[in-house]
C-alpha cells in the first residue's frame, strides 16, 4: 500500500531541481524548501539541468519562465522546458511566471506542464503544489517498479492501480486476451470492468480490428435485437431506414456486452445462435449473415441464480462463461484508493491527511466510478489548493464518513422496490450483498424477516 510513509520516504529522497538564472531568486527558493525538509538543489546551467534530469536524479522541476542566461529573446525558457520534456516526457514541471509571461505558461500547461505560479508567489501554495507533484511523481515510480516486477507484459490501457487483487485480475486479462474465447466479466457497478474488457482487446489479434460496446442494460427491450442484429427497413414501427447491427459492425473484432443480465430470454437464444455459428438475421430479413466476433460480456449480477428464477439460459451462460474474470470492489483493494484519486486529480490540487484518511475509511459502494465523481465535484467546490473531507462530501472528523440519511433513504428504497430481497437491493445498488448487509448493519437498517430462500 502507498501510504504516508511513503509519501514522507519520497520527499527526503527524490529532489526538487530549481532551474533560476537569478541567484537571489535560485537562494530564496532553496532557503524555503529545506525549512520545510524537502531536498533541492538549484542551477543556471540548462545543460546540467538537463543532464540531472536525464540521470533520473530529479523528482520536480521548479522553473523560472523568464529563464534567459546571456539571452535577450525571451524563447529560452519556453525551449528550456520542452528539452526537459523531451528527456522525461512524465517529469513534472512547475512553472514561475511573471504576468507579462501568463499567456506563455498557460500554452505550456496544455504541453505539458504541471502547473504554474505567478510571481511574487505565495510560499504555502508553492509549498503545497511541490509536495503533491512529488507525491505523484513518487506513486508513478511506484506503480512502475510493481508492474515491472509483476512482470506484466502488454498494453494496459492506462490502468491506475497498486493491490494485489487488481494484479491477479491484469494478469489474466493480459493472459487469455491472445486466444478467442469467450470472457465472462463480473462485478459491481463502476468497478472497472469495461476497462477490463480494453485490456483484453488491446493485447488480442484483433487490436487492430473494431472494439465496439453495448450497454444491454441501457436499451428498450423492443430495441435490443435491432441493436445488436440489426433491422431492415420498416421492420417495425418506426423503422424507417436500414440498421446495421453491433455484431456487423464489430466483425473482425470484439464486441463487449455490458450488463448482459439485462438481456431478454428471446435475444438470449439469438445470441446463443451468433456464439455456435456465427450466423444471424436482421429485424424484417430472411437473408442469413455470418460474422467472426470475440464477445466479451460484463454483468453485475449473479447469473447463476438469474438461471435458477429462469431469467437466464443456462446454455448461454455455459457459452459466455469459459473464461471468468472477477473484478474485486474498491473496497477490497484499498490499495488503489489514493494511486486512484491522485490520477482523478491531476496535480491540480492536493489532499490534506484528513481528506486521505476519510478516502481511506470509505466503503466506496459505487467504487472507482464513485471516487473519480468525488473527486470531480472536490475540485469544483473547493477555492483552495488543498482538498480536504468535506470538499469531498463527507462529514467532519469522528463522524461517518458519508451523508447517513442520504445512504440510509438509497438503501431503504432498493429494498423496498425489491421487495425486501437483499440479494435483488444489492444488485440494483452495484454493491455485494455482503457489503450491503455491512452498510445497513452499521445504520441499524432491520428487516422484517419472513420465510424466504434467497436471502
Amino acid at each position: 500500500m502507498i501510504g504516508s510513509a511513503a509519501v514522507s520516504e519520497a520527499l527526503t529522497t527524490m529532489k526538487v531541481l530549481i532551474v533560476e538564472d537569478q541567484p537571489a531568486v535560485a537562494k530564496a527558493l532553496c532557503v524555503l524548501l529545506d525549512l520545510h525538509g524537502i531536498e533541492c538543489e538549484s542551477t543556471s546551467s540548462v545543460e546540467r539541468a538537463a543532464a540531472m534530469v536525464g540521470r533520473g536524479e530529479v523528482g520536480v522541476v521548479l522553473q523560472d519562465m523568464n529563464f534567459t542566461p546571456g539571452a535577450t529573446s525571451g524563447e529560452e525558457g519556453i525551449a528550456l522546458f520542452r528539452r526537459l520534456r523531451s528527456i522525461d516526457p512524465a517529469l513534472p514541471i512547475l512553472l514561475i511566471t511573471a504576468w507579462s509571461s501568463l499567456e506563455t505558461a498557460v500554452r505550456l500547461v496544455k504541453e505539458g506542464a504541471a502547473d504554474y505560479l505567478a510571481k511574487p508567489w505565495d510560499d504555502a501554495k508553492l509549498l503545497a503544489t511541490v509536495r503533491t507533484l512529488l507525491h505523484m511523481r513518487e506513486l508513478t515510480r511506484e506503480n512502475e517498479r510493481l508492474r515491472a516486477g509483476r512482470a506484466v507484459d502488454g498494453d494496459l490501457c492506462g490502468l491506475v492501480y497498486a493491490s494485489d487483487a487488481m494484479q491477479r485480475v491484469v494478469t489474466l486479462a493480459v493472459q487469455i486476451a491472445k486466444s478467442d474465447v469467450s470472457v465472462l466479466i463480473s462485478g459491481p457497478n463502476g468497478a472497472g470492468k469495461e476497462k477490463v474488457a480494453e485490456i483484453i482487446h488491446a493485447n488480442s489479434s484483433r487490436r487492430g480490428a473494431p472494439f465496439v460496446k453495448v450497454n444491454a442494460g441501457g436499451l428498450p427491450e423492443q430495441l435490443l435485437e435491432s441493436e445488436l442484429f440489426g433491422a431492415e427497413q420498416g421492420a417495425f414501427t418506426g423503422s424507417s431506414r436500414l440498421r446495421i447491427g453491433r455484431f456487423e459492425t464489430a466483425d473482425g473484432g470484439t464486441l463487449f456486452l455490458d450488463e448482459i443480465a439485462n438481456l431478454p430470454l428471446a435475444g438470449q437464444a439469438k445470441l446463443l445462435r451468433v456464439l455456435q455459428s456465427g450466423e444471424f438475421e436482421r429485424l424484417g430479413s430472411s437473408q442469413t449473415r455470418r460474422v467472426d466476433v470475440r464477445l466479451l460480456c460484463a454483468t453485475n449480477a449473479d447469473l447463476r441464480e438469474a438461471i435458477v428464477r429462469g431469467g437466464f439460459r443456462q446454455d448461454l451462460y455455459f457459452r459466455l462463461n469459459v473464461i471468468e474474470i472477477a473484478v474485486p470492489p474498491l473496497s477490497r483493494r484499498r490499495d488503489d484508493i489514493l494511486p486512484l484519486a491522485e490520477h482523478f486529480l491531476g496535480g491540480r490540487k492536493a489532499l490534506d491527511s484528513d481528506a486521505r484518511s476519510a478516502l481511506m475509511a470509505y466503503d466506496w459502494p459505487g467504487n472507482v466510478r464513485e471516487l473519480q465523481n468525488r473527486i470531480t465535484r472536490a475540485m469544483l467546490m473547493s477555492a483552495a489548493d488543498t482538498i480536504n473531507r468535506e470538499d469531498l462530501g463527507f462529514d467532519v472528523p469522528g463522524r461517518e464518513p458519508r451523508d447517513v440519511p442520504v445512504e440510509r433513504k438509497e438503501i431503504e428504497t432498493a429494498l423496498l422496490e425489491a421487495g425486501g430481497s437483499v440479494s435483488r437491493a444489492a444488485e440494483a445498488l452495484g454493491v455485494s450483498r455482503q457489503a450491503l448487509y455491512r452498510r445497513m448493519e452499521k445504520l441499524g437498517i432491520v428487516l422484517e424477516r419472513k420465510p424466504r430462500t434467497e436471502d
